[in-house]
């Protein structure tokens, strides 16, 4: 969906507004595509859940790194009841979903650990990065909105011997 770089508007395909570092943005990171169904199993292996909680419960287990997106969540319960997995009724005007027996079944059957496993909290240094790369972003989007030509020239410059500075430190030099 998102790539990890510098995008349209920041938040677009390709923008900061994917980016697994955490609150910024419509959506926290992203699962490999086959995460959001054995993580919806393996909550409702604990609990019926509407869909809402499955997000929230994904997105608080992750440590916020991960929030899945409805449009990943609500399609993927419609293939699980469509398979037989789960079950769903409204409780309280919500439509709540539960396993099946079968869904049981798929659910024990899953790995040991969890998708929202792979997305470790961040902390210390790492938070430190990621504001200052938002930062960064945010006073870039006001030179590309409002700055000169030779204000865009010169943080084109900046930008570029950062990123150069960056992967020079990763390369060990």
């Amino acid at each position: 969906m998102h790539g990890h770089g510098f995008g349209p508007g920041f938040g677009g395909p390709g923008g900061f507004g994917g980016h697994p570092f955490g609150k910024h943005g419509r959506s926290h990171g992203r699962a490999r595509r086959g995460d959001v169904q054995p993580a919806i199993l393996a909550l409702l292996a604990e609990q019926d859940m509407h869909g809402y909680q499955i997000i929230q419960e994904l997105t608080e287990r992750s440590g916020g790194a991960w929030t899945p997106s409805p449009g990943s969540v609500y399609p993927t319960l419609q293939a699980l009841e469509d398979q037989g997995l789960v079950t769903s009724s409204q409780v309280s005007g919500k439509r709540v979903f539960s396993l099946t027996d079968t869904g049981r079944e798929a659910a024990a059957g899953a790995e040991n650990t969890t998708p929202w496993d792979s997305f470790a909290p961040m902390g210390g240094a790492k938070v430190k990065v990621r504001d200052a790369m938002f930062g960064l972003g945010a006073a870039t989007v006001q030179i590309m909105r409002s700055g000169t030509d030779e204000q865009a020239e010169k943080t084109a410059a900046i930008l570029d011997e950062a990123r150069k500075a960056i992967y020079l430190m990763l390369a060990g030099e």
